[in-house]
């Protein structure tokens, strides 16, 4: 399966889209991205396709997170 490569126009627009990814994720798995990304890392999942991609998501959105905090951080 081809991976569809998504362009945005800025981290902002990027950080809600993957934090509305990660919102499906939490709703049908019944458990929030920290915790799930918490039991992942230490080995308590399967590395079942959902879950890697749910995992790579989620590093996307703490590297957007920090991105945008140190930005802000910056201008103040």
């Amino acid at each position: 399966m081809r991976k569809q490569t998504i362009q945005y126009t800025s981290p902002l627009d990027a950080l809600v889209a993957v934090a509305k990814r990660l919102s499906l994720y939490e709703n049908h798995q019944k458990i929030d991205s920290e915790e799930f990304f918490n039991q992942y890392n230490c080995g308590l999942l399967s590395d079942d396709i959902l879950f890697i991609e749910w995992a790579n998501d989620y590093r996307h959105y703490l590297a957007l997170h920090q991105e945008l905090a140190q930005r802000l951080n910056d201008a103040a």
